[in-house]
């Protein structure tokens, strides 16, 4: 019985299927645009964004020049941005504000071009191009739609992918330190600082500045060690200044002896004379 009825509903559900699909192309094969554009804004209004989709694009050149496009448009872009399919929707957005250019629906549009791209911002570990398109977009919202109640969510939108970037240079830095690129890890972090000056990991940047460029002394030819050891020093009495109670500052204490050492014994080694001359 259980068997017979399981059966029935499974054959009930395969007919309005097919029905369904049949109704679809029935409409997608009519060529009348006024039954087109009715049954797309009741699939976009079902949430059925892919079936409207599909009706859209068959009268967008239909309609073109004719009131109605700006609101078949306004859809359509959304239709893409339902979908998930960000990349199209940022561009269908993008080009809605160029095409009606004197829409009320301007500013919308042009607030989710930057959030399409917002959705579109990776893992700090991937590439951050949309991490940075959004927030130029974001920031060109702000600074022409002043008076929108939408600015304090972009503000806040760029504050959460700056942190992003910054999350990014950190472990960029870090990866180059890990595989002894000194030089390349310092210019990371120097880059962060100067980019993120206000950044809630400013005494762990130091730190590895610190480090990074103890190391780099310590590898190079002797002939740079003298202004790679000063460095080292300058850096550490500077991390000591500006965090004197850091967990870290006693191994950059030691850093700094060490550093001061190194450099009197390369100053008064006659070999850095000869060597400095070579390299």
């Amino acid at each position: 019985m259980k068997k017979r009825k399981s059966f029935l509903l499974f054959f009930v559900l395969i007919i309005c299927s097919v029905a369904c699909r049949t109704e679809f192309e029935k409409v997608r094969t009519s060529g009348d645009p006024k039954l087109l554009l009715e049954k797309a804004n009741e699939y976009f209004e079902e949430g059925d964004y892919q079936k409207a989709q599909s009706l859209y694009e068959l009268i967008i050149p239909v309609y073109r020049g004719k009131k109605e496009l700006e609101g078949i448009y306004y859809n359509y872009a959304y239709t893409y941005y339902n979908l998930e399919s960000y990349i199209l929707a940022a561009y269908y957005f993008d080009n809605f504000s160029q095409t009606f250019g004197a829409s009320p629906k301007r500013e919308e549009m042009d607030f989710m071009a930057a959030y399409a791209n917002y959705k579109l911002s990776p893992s700090f570990r991937l590439d951050q191009k949309y991490t940075t398109e959004a927030i130029n977009k974001l920031q060109n919202f702000i600074n022409t739609y002043t008076a929108s109640d939408k600015v304090e969510q972009a503000n806040n939108l760029i504050a959460e992918l700056r942190e992003k970037l910054e999350e990014k240079a950190f472990d960029s830095g870090k990866l180059y330190y890990d595989i002894r690129q000194y030089a390349s890890a310092i210019q990371s972090f120097e880059n962060l600082l100067r980019d993120f000056p206000e950044t809630d990991q400013i005494e762990k940047v130091r730190y590895f500045l610190v480090l990074a460029s103890y190391d780099f002394a310590e590898n190079s030819v002797i002939g740079k060690q003298i202004e790679r050891y000063r460095s080292a020093v300058e850096r550490s009495e500077t991390f000591i200044r500006k965090h004197p109670d850091s967990q870290y500052v006693n191994e950059v204490r030691t850093i700094n002896k060490k550093s001061e050492i190194k450099l009197e014994n390369i100053e008064t080694d006659d070999r850095y004379q000869i060597k400095s001359a070579t390299y």
